[in-house]
């Protein structure tokens, strides 16, 4: 499969890049070069072989959910920079 330079042209435009002459041309080669080499996986016999998702075995990185004391509102308050009525206070920011 060949990309033309009105592929990249069109890749670039909603990429908003702005591209040279030379780099039209450098991307069209790479990218047509890139699929080329894609097309080459298509002749592979996959027969047989059972699809996958991961290359490992997944674990579950997730610990059991248990109640435990977290940080009391004065501790959790302490380091703000500003706090009012038991909040931390932030800037108004209207643009």
């Amino acid at each position: 499969m060949a990309i033309t330079k009105k592929d990249v042209l069109h890749v670039a435009d909603l990429a908003r890049l702005e591209l040279t002459e030379e780099e039209k041309d450098l991307y069209t080669d790479q990218l047509t070069r890139i699929l080329n080499y894609v097309e080459k996986l298509s002749e592979l016999d996959t027969k047989g072989i059972e699809p996958t998702t991961y290359t490992v075995p997944l674990k579950t990185a997730m610990r059991e959910d248990k109640a435990r004391p977290s940080l009391s509102h004065e501790d959790a308050l302490s380091n703000a920079p500003e706090a009012e009525r038991g909040c931390f206070k932030v800037p108004k920011i209207i643009e």
